[in-house]
């Protein structure tokens, strides 16, 4: 889960590291009581998940409160490379910036360790950094076990020659920010600028925070944190329904037992659509290893109520999962579907292979379910997935 700039800085603010003070609003108006608690003058930031912000006049100073909220009601409701404003932080204004730095920690997953990543060149985009003077960034590997102390928060510092005049402050702010990192279960902290101010001190003005998605079960606050606004409604009822689920933009719903297999689903179903007008797969729906016939109920039921869907093509290699409870599955969601009187007009193509196999497609024969088919190959039944998501175009 990728956190606003406001949530990253409340983090922050939570551990010790150095941020200045803001709110967050989503009417213009709310500026002007903020810009006069800050001293009269503030920075209004656009929110939004997407670099950029500051190019594309997401970002302005304003020197009084009025000005406060006539830069409110430029940036609210602006789109910035897709995404629209709806909410703006009204910031402290920082004091003098002298020199701006970057640091960060992040999941190394090539390597499968940690890593901090330190330059002395922030304020602009660290791959451009890397691309153009590699030898301006520092990359140092984070030891699980050991993480970052003052010790190793001092080597970072010294491999990115940050000015000894910072440096100590740069590793006061490098352990605190390992301890977001290891606290709040992310597998990114970015700060970009740290910047030092005339004081000498050095400020976090901007923050970038990703949480793990898989350890909200240690974090129940995290729920607050959720842009319940801007999620899709379909991922977001897949999600109470505990299913691995993701949108895409196509017209084959999919529907496989385990993330390899639905992967390769996927380039089937994509492979086979270029010969079908170039129907592409509408989702990424993994019902587990072990699914149950209400799973894979709750995943069908999910994938009927995506109008882009135009066929569904269900494909399971029986293992934990048995293929009589698939088929259990499928026919109790096309009947629960109907109870509530909710049409099923779109045709599902599925392939049953492994564990109880011959019992699952007998169930789905029994049921005689005028939009089931089935195909025993999985390359036959992308082929047919994809040739009745084009007819229904």
């Amino acid at each position: 889960m990728d956190l606003f700039e406001y949530q990253a800085r409340d983090l922050f603010a939570k551990h010790d590291v150095p941020v200045l003070a803001g709110e967050v609003i989503d009417t213009p108006e709310a500026a002007r009581e903020i810009t006069e608690r800050l001293g009269g003058k503030s920075v209004v930031k656009a929110q939004v998940k997407v670099g950029g912000r500051g190019k594309a006049g997401g970002v302005k100073l304003a020197a009084t409160p009025d000005e406060a909220v006539a830069r409110s009601t430029d940036i609210l409701g602006m789109d910035i490379k897709g995404h629209t404003v709806h909410k703006v932080m009204i910031a402290e204004t920082a004091p003098e910036i002298v020199e701006e730095y970057y640091v960060s920690f992040l999941l190394d997953r090539a390597n499968r360790t940690f890593l901090s990543i330190a330059s002395v060149e922030g304020g602009m985009d660290i791959e451009e950094v890397a691309a153009t003077r590699p030898e301006a960034v520092a990359k140092t590997p984070i030891d699980a076990i050991d993480g970052v102390t003052a010790e190793k928060a001092r080597e970072i510092v010294e491999a990115a020659k940050f000015p000894a005049e910072v440096a100590d402050k740069v590793a006061d702010v490098l352990v605190k920010l390992w301890d977001v990192f290891i606290k709040e279960d992310a597998l990114l902290v970015e700060v970009n600028p740290l910047a030092k101010v005339a004081s000498g001190d050095v400020i976090a003005l901007d923050g970038k925070v990703s949480l793990d998605d898989n350890a909200e079960f240690r974090h129940p606050e995290f729920e607050e944190l959720h842009d319940k606004a801007a999620a899709n409604p379909l991922e977001a009822a897949a999600k109470e329904k505990n299913l691995n689920y993701v949108k895409l933009d196509g017209e084959v719903g999919i529907i496989g037992n385990g993330a390899g297999l639905v992967m390769s689903t996927l380039d089937v179903v994509a492979y086979a659509g270029e010969k079908h007008g170039d129907v592409k797969p509408a989702n990424f729906l993994d019902i587990g290893g072990g699914a149950s016939a209400q799973v894979m109920a709750n995943g069908l039921e999910i994938i009927l109520g995506d109008p882009d869907v135009k066929s569904v093509f269900v494909n399971v290699f029986g293992g934990i999962t048995a293929c009589d409870e698939v088929a259990n599955g499928i026919v109790q969601a096309l009947k629960l579907l109907e109870d509530r009187g909710e049409e099923v007009t779109k045709p599902l193509v599925v392939r049953l292979d492994g564990n109880n196999a011959e019992l699952g497609r007998q169930i789905l024969t029994d049921a005689n379910h005028p939009l089931v088919q089935r195909v025993d190959t999985m390359d036959g039944a992308a082929d047919k997935a994809a040739e009745l998501a084009h007819a229904a175009k």
